[in-house]
């Protein structure tokens, strides 16, 4: 109990120090220091209250990106992703020759990466951040950042070619075969990178077979064979084949 009186009694002394501190006199470099303080204390609420008087009384300073990006920042450390990103956002068309326009790029991507939700519900915020993943690595070729952006845009497609492999699943149940035919190409045709391309392209074989398509279910075989040699179904297709190839001559 008595530890706890004591951690207490700290938490507002250096509470009551930081809320006397008087910033009317500071240069725009002190208040900058001031405010990133608070940040790295993780006094995100000030730093924040901060960074916004910044910008608001020294807008022709030279410390003005600097407010402007951990502005940006505080509002990502505080999950408020869509804020954020309106703040990188004005970092990068207002202040274009930032030192930290990079680093405001890849922030503003990631924001839309942790807004993008689960394959299921709609996915304009994985669209979004693959566009601007795709911009900083357009923009900004060697930055170290780059191999970690290609990774998130690779997991943001698999999340896309889930969701259409998904309407694909749905529309066969229902038994229609059109609409499910045409999610399968959708998969092969946007994501035939992702894991769920040999998946479409699998179903889709057999959806044919089911329809007695065979001549067009022998040509998707052989593009699996071609495509997917590792795949597990890859035993399973080639005995189809044999099975279709004896079909058409038979029919022959």
């Amino acid at each position: 109990m008595k530890y706890l009186l004591i951690a207490a009694f700290t938490s507002l002394l250096l509470w009551g120090c930081a809320a006397s501190v008087d910033t009317t006199n500071m240069t725009p470099s002190q208040r900058l220091g001031y405010a990133t303080k608070l940040y790295n204390n993780k006094d995100y609420e000030d730093a924040l209250k901060e960074y916004q008087a910044i910008l608001l009384q020294f807008p022709g300073s030279t410390v003005i990106d600097s407010a402007q990006y951990y502005l940006a920042m505080t509002r990502y450390k505080r999950s408020e992703y869509i804020l954020a990103a309106y703040e990188f956002s004005r970092l990068i068309k207002n202040m274009p020759s930032s030192k930290y326009v990079p680093d405001a790029q890849f922030m503003l991507a990631d924001c839309y990466f942790l807004l993008s939700p689960d394959y299921a519900l709609d996915q304009k915020y994985t669209k979004k951040s693959i566009q601007e993943f795709q911009a900083f690595i357009d923009f900004f070729p060697t930055d170290p950042k780059v191999p970690e952006a290609e990774k998130k845009i690779a997991e943001l497609n698999d999340k896309l070619a889930h969701k259409e492999y998904h309407n694909a699943y749905i529309y066969e149940k229902l038994e229609d075969y059109k609409a499910a035919l045409i999610y399968y190409n959708l998969v092969l045709d946007n994501y035939h990178d992702t894991k769920y391309a040999p998946l479409a392209m699998y179903s889709k074989i057999n959806l044919l077979i089911q329809r007695k398509q065979n001549s067009e279910a022998l040509a998707e075989i052989s593009k699996f064979i071609e495509r997917y040699p590792e795949d597990s179904h890859l035993k399973e297709i080639e005995q189809l084949k044999t099975k279709l190839e004896a079909k058409v001559s038979a029919a022959k």
